[in-house]
């Protein structure tokens, strides 16, 4: 694990305040992948990219994972609110 690793639930920033729920299945997932593999294949992708910075892989992986879950369009992906469901 690298030191910029997010590691969830207890370290996670909430804007809003409280505290994200460790038995949601969003947590559980997100606290099996590790992020620092699919970060470490992307630096090369920084490096070589023009133009607007890109979303981090974390969002990017996260929000397709959670589209294929739940069956969701790309349109839906965005505009849900599924994401806070347990």
């Amino acid at each position: 694990m690298t030191e910029n690793q997010l590691v969830l639930p207890d370290d996670f920033f909430l804007p809003f305040g409280g505290k994200l729920n460790k038995e949601n299945r969003w947590v559980i997932l997100a606290n099996l992948i590790p992020w620092w593999k699919a970060e470490e294949k992307t630096q090369s992708f920084k490096k070589s990219f023009k133009g607007q910075k890109a979303v981090s892989v974390r969002v990017a992986l996260g929000s397709l994972i959670i589209q294929q879950r739940l069956g969701l369009s790309n349109r839906e992906t965005v505009q849900t609110n599924h994401f806070t469901d347990s």
